[in-house]
């Protein structure tokens, strides 16, 4: 062959040789941006995954949180469950015996106002037979009772209180000693005089000029003069009761102690 027919196919060689050269490296080329993308893609999908785990994780932990939270409360409710059964169940009890207490009451109500009117006559008729001190005061206390026991605004209870005050103050009687001033119809006469009272065992009046003296007559029931040697006695024992003198001893006429 010539030389002109060498370099023909010697140009044709490298010519194919670089196309050769040329076809693998672009196949190459788009086989790695597929594989690149790819890659890519499963990161990505990968990383939309981890999220979704990250989120389903998340609201399990709270799921779980509120589980726990819930079994506390239920605890809670419980406890005050049983303590407000208990509560239920003490009040049922306690209105039970309320019930009854009222029934009683009534009962009681019933039986206590025939006992107090009872009390109150008994009570009448121990002020009339006794001596007379402080009548007008004594029988206002009694009609005041009286009036008590028809007023409905008034508990039976505090009815039957004042009863019982009445009897602790004809009571307290019998043990004190007191002087004051009462109006008395002496030998049927009206007439201003000083009144001494020693317990239940004397009574005594005196006028204001300490001339007229006397005595409630027990077996008698009615007023006495006394002799005017007892006026100094009876004038010194008014003035220690009211305070006007120490005290002393006081001489007085008592009457002889009746048979029993």
């Amino acid at each position: 062959m010539g030389t002109a027919v060498l370099k023909s196919l010697l140009k044709k060689s490298v010519v194919g040789a670089a196309l050769l050269t040329v076809v693998p490296s672009a196949a190459y080329a788009d086989r790695t941006d597929d594989i690149v993308a790819n890659n890519k893609r499963r990161l990505e999908a990968g990383a939309a995954s981890q999220k979704r785990i990250d989120d389903v994780s998340e609201r399990t932990e709270k799921i779980i949180a509120e589980y726990h939270q819930q079994r506390k409360n239920v605890e809670v409710l419980k406890k005050f469950n049983e303590r407000l059964r208990r509560t239920l169940v003490a009040q049922e009890n306690a209105m039970v015996k309320l019930e009854r207490s009222i029934e009683d009451a009534s009962l009681i109500e019933r039986q206590i106002v025939p006992l107090m009117l009872s009390m109150i006559d008994g009570l009448e008729k121990f002020i009339a037979a006794d001596i007379p001190f402080k009548l007008d005061e004594r029988r206002a206390r009694l009609d005041r009772i009286k009036g008590y026991l028809t007023n409905a605004n008034i508990s039976a209870a505090e009815r039957f209180r004042q009863v019982l005050e009445a009897y602790s103050i004809e009571n307290a009687y019998g043990q004190s000693i007191d002087a004051f001033t009462e109006e008395l119809q002496l030998d049927g006469v009206a007439k201003t005089v000083n009144v001494l009272q020693i317990g239940r065992a004397g009574l005594y009046y005196q006028t204001s000029d300490g001339t007229q003296s006397g005595y409630w007559d027990k077996q008698a029931k009615q007023w006495t003069s006394l002799d005017a040697s007892h006026n100094e006695g009876i004038t010194k024992a008014i003035r220690i009761t009211q305070g006007k003198e120490v005290n002393d001893l006081m001489t007085l006429p008592i009457a002889a102690p009746e048979a029993i």
